[in-house]
């Protein structure tokens, strides 16, 4: 009996190990949170049909809710911009990137037809919040997004909102070409480290490929090239659900963990403020490199999120102390319809208790 107890304590402590070793969170009960269980249960069985890899809801810090394989990477698509934001924030405080610096002051041109001269005065901080005005092809465009963009020399440097993959892309060799350093190693080391994410270690490849059916690098990120539309590549993030998580409750925390500032306060408000209106019935809009869930008479306090493949979300809700992590495996066939993010994000608010 004695043996038995304790092959099974020994058991307990090992499982609790192996989890520590790939999990950096603590867990709350949903009735702690403020959820309701029975709606949860709810949420869960939509999941099951709804064609979702892993999701997470993170309270104060702590998980409330997890489903699937919170651990497993793959790539975020579009949420590569809100990371690329922190690095911007943090190398912008430390005096090495000046945001007024236009893309003639970097010598970026790109390849034919190449950038007029009133394209190169687009300033760093225009392409931060995606208004540089320069309508070049790019590199990991969707249909949708080619459809809308604007015509060449249509639109003046900061003056309209284009949701523009020339400028979110240009922005990352702009950074390495500033700070001499790769996205991805910087990213290590001054985000994931300090967060201690778990899957998250650096590695990178490279893609050159003319279409986005190639296929995907098993690394945690990949620069991708199709350089028949440009010469700057896609800068793509291979995360876990469990690291964005840490990720977003940084920005919960406006930039601070364990008593260090890793992304500076002003930073964050000046990036989750609206410099564009993206959805007026809604009202949304978008900052730099977030898009902006506005406070209104009907929301205490603003929100932010970024979206990938419009089924990939990180979002943080800092009035209700949430941060909500959507995942889809992209990288394999797949079945979720855009309505079910949707659905979901319903279920999620209507588990709150009081809702």
């Amino acid at each position: 009996m004695r043996t038995a107890f304790c092959i099974l304590l020994i058991s307990i402590v090992l499982s609790s190990l192996a989890l520590a070793q790939h999990d950096s969170f603590n867990r709350v009960s949903p009735k702690e949170a403020g959820f309701n269980p029975d709606s949860l249960d709810k949420l869960s069985s939509f999941l099951e049909q709804s064609g979702t890899s892993s999701m997470l809801l993170v309270y104060d810090g702590k998980i409330l809710f997890e489903w699937g394989d919170i651990y497993q990477r793959h790539t975020i698509h579009s949420i590569r911009k809100a990371m690329l934001n922190s690095l911007y924030g943090i190398y912008v405080d430390k005096g090495i990137i000046d945001t007024s610096l236009t893309l003639n002051d970097l010598n970026i041109d790109d390849i034919e037809p190449s950038l007029t001269e009133y394209e190169k005065s687009a300033r760093i901080a225009d392409l931060l919040k995606s208004r540089s005005g320069v309508y070049h092809t790019a590199a990991a465009v969707s249909e949708s997004m080619a459809a809308q963009k604007p015509d060449r020399g249509s639109h003046k440097p900061n003056e309209t909102y284009y949701y523009n993959n020339w400028d979110f892309n240009v922005l990352g060799s702009v950074f390495e070409k500033i700070t001499e350093k790769t996205i991805y190693e910087a990213f290590y080391q001054d985000v994931a480290v300090p967060l201690e994410m778990k899957q998250y270690s650096g590695s990178y490849d490279t893609l050159v490929a003319d279409d986005n059916n190639a296929p995907i690098p098993e690394t945690d990120g990949f620069y991708q090239f199709e350089k028949n539309k440009s010469k700057y590549p896609a800068y793509h993030f291979r995360m876990s659900a469990h690291d964005m998580a840490l990720y977003g409750t940084l920005y919960l925390n406006n930039g601070r963990w364990n008593g260090q500032q890793i992304i500076p306060t002003d930073w964050i408000e000046a990036s989750t403020t609206s410099y564009s209106v993206t959805n007026p019935h809604m009202d949304f809009g978008y900052g730099m490199l977030w898009n902006v869930i506005n406070e209104n008479e009907n929301r205490i306090g603003k929100s932010f999120y970024h979206t990938g493949a419009g089924i990939h979300m990180l979002a943080i809700y800092p009035a209700s102390k949430l941060v909500f992590v959507h995942r889809v495996d992209t990288e394999g066939e797949y079945d979720f319809p855009k309505e079910n993010l949707y659905k979901i994000i319903s279920l999620i608010f209507k588990a709150q208790e009081g809702s």
